[in-house]
């Protein structure tokens, strides 16, 4: 398995299996949201000019909102410490977030008029999965998405 370091605690590898994989740990603060959307974003562009994966535009789009979203609720709901683990078979990108909180993260009912608080409620719609597991310490938040960016992938949440 070949391994690239780089920087902060941000790594990229690549299984000999075409499956290519990147971590990043970050102490959660709002500032970190705009990294973790630039590691996925580079991760995505690595895929594409290093292991001929195909990404959509869409797709990269997607991802980075998505974290962003994710990272957003990690700040207000259990800041510090969090997990970034990514990684490609080509077809699907596999984001997990894992925090130290203890609650489990819910959408609230669809309200046209409530005014933010909306995070949960796009990350389901733009998905193909999601799920949550609970940790002997906090959770990880597991979501899928179509690297062909195309919307009318089924969701399997």
């Amino acid at each position: 398995m070949e391994q690239v370091t780089m920087t902060g605690q941000e790594r990229r590898e690549t299984a000999d299996d075409r499956t290519v994989r990147g971590s990043a740990a970050y102490d959660m603060t709002s500032g970190e949201i705009a990294r973790a959307r630039a590691f996925v974003r580079d991760f995505l562009d690595t895929a594409r000019s290093q292991h001929d994966v195909t990404v959509s535009d869409r797709a990269v789009e997607i991802a980075q909102l998505v974290v962003s979203e994710l990272a957003t609720n990690v700040c207000k709901y259990a800041p510090g410490p969090c997990l970034l683990d990514i990684e490609t078979d080509g077809t699907l990108l596999d984001i997990a977030m894992w925090d130290s909180g203890p609650v489990l993260p819910a959408a609230s009912p669809a309200d046209p008029t409530r005014i933010g608080q909306h995070g949960l409620e796009l990350v389901l719609m733009v998905c193909q999965s999601f799920t949550v597991h609970r940790e002997p310490v906090g959770k990880r938040i597991r979501v899928q998405i179509p690297l062909n960016g195309d919307p009318s992938a089924p969701n399997t949440w």
